[in-house]
């Protein structure tokens, strides 16, 4: 198993990133490939015991920048890490691209280098939503590759979804809801209301829509949505769980019952932060596209790059690309795709 990371993409890159490779490759027995400049990232594995691990330097003199065009960095910087990294499992000399670089130029590399699997009209970046369910996390998708979207790109998203769902996340015969407006079917705008036909007729387990407060109640296992409102919905999350962490701590501090409280329930409460931790998900991976691409979040610490590259790692071993592919064929699934309304195919 070889995987090959952006050692310098991400807000605390090399340092998080070096430090996230030489502990996954520990934990896991891989290779990490470490894509990026030679002598910075010699000077973080310097930091390191690295005796017996197999992280080889592959050389890329330039980098994709978080504020930079994603698409024309990537055409103009050939020799980006992003760019180098994606080539390596292009030519089969990788298994896995990870990056918590640029999500954009992640996209772009991934597009430009891979390609899309045959038959997927768009790919989706997709992340684990803590829930309050068995598996404690769906899988929502897209939440920013695609912000205006058609009914077949949604039906197809779904399929991504239920794979990697069942495949990844051990989650077996995962139930897909349709993010909208309300539970109804008559509910939500023209997007929704041509999409939920073509799920239903899909083969897939699709339960119908879901409101954004079902999504943390753990009613669907893949909640589909367009780029736009899945992006919108996941950083209101993040806001909303900032904002109350904060002022419970603010309001704990002002009382000393309740600083008493806390530190009694400080097991319990390191529990809940665990389970609402993004470092825990490691990252999202890009699905559609003709090879295994996983997106960290900018501000991942190793630890987070450390998941990031078991989320990879198993989402190879499972051959999450081959059973998109598969999925593709299947009849259910392919009638469903031809009998998509006639506006939308224009």
């Amino acid at each position: 198993m070889r995987i090959a990371l952006d050692a310098m993409g991400g807000d605390r890159a090399p340092e998080a990133t070096v430090h996230g490779a030489v502990w996954a490759a520990r934990d896991f027995g891989i290779t990490v490939q470490l894509v990026g400049k030679p002598d910075v990232i010699e000077a973080e594995l310097a930091k390191h015991q690295t005796a017996g691990l197999d992280l080889p330097i592959i050389p890329a003199s330039e980098v994709i920048e978080m504020d930079e065009h994603p698409s024309a960095a990537v055409k103009s910087k050939k020799d980006a890490s992003m760019v180098v990294a994606v080539r390596l499992v292009k030519e089969g000399k990788s298994d896995a691209f990870v990056t918590a670089g640029n999500s954009g130029g992640a996209l772009a590399a991934a597009m430009f280098g891979l390609g899309r699997i045959k038959g997927i009209k768009r790919p989706a970046l997709s992340t684990v939503f803590p829930t309050d369910s068995e598996y404690g996390g769906c899988l929502m998708l897209d939440i920013g590759a695609n912000t205006d979207v058609r009914p077949e790109f949604l039906l197809q998203f779904a399929l991504m979804g239920h794979h990697y769902a069942e495949k990844v996340l051990n989650i077996p015969n995962p139930r897909v809801g349709l993010l909208s407006t309300g539970e109804e079917e008559n509910k939500g705008n023209q997007l929704i209301q041509e999409t939920t036909p073509l799920l239903k007729r899909s083969g897939l387990n699709f339960i119908g829509n879901v409101e954004g407060k079902d999504i943390p109640a753990g009613l669907a296992d893949v909640v589909v949505t367009d780029g736009f409102t899945g992006n919108v919905y996941i950083k209101g999350a993040q806001g909303v769980a900032s904002i109350i962490q904060k002022i419970l701590i603010r309001e704990i501090k002002a009382r000393p019952m309740a600083m008493l409280g806390a530190l009694l329930a400080r097991g319990a409460l390191k529990a809940l932060q665990a389970r609402l931790d993004y470092r825990e998900f490691g990252g999202g991976p890009l699905l559609g596209v003709d090879g295994i691409v996983v997106v960290a979040h900018g501000r991942s610490d190793g630890y987070a790059i450390r998941n990031a590259i078991r989320v990879a790692r198993t989402a190879a071993q499972q051959g999450i690309v081959q059973a998109i592919k598969q999925g593709l064929t299947e009849e259910t699934f392919q009638a469903a795709m031809e009998s998509q309304p006639a506006a939308s195919q224009t």
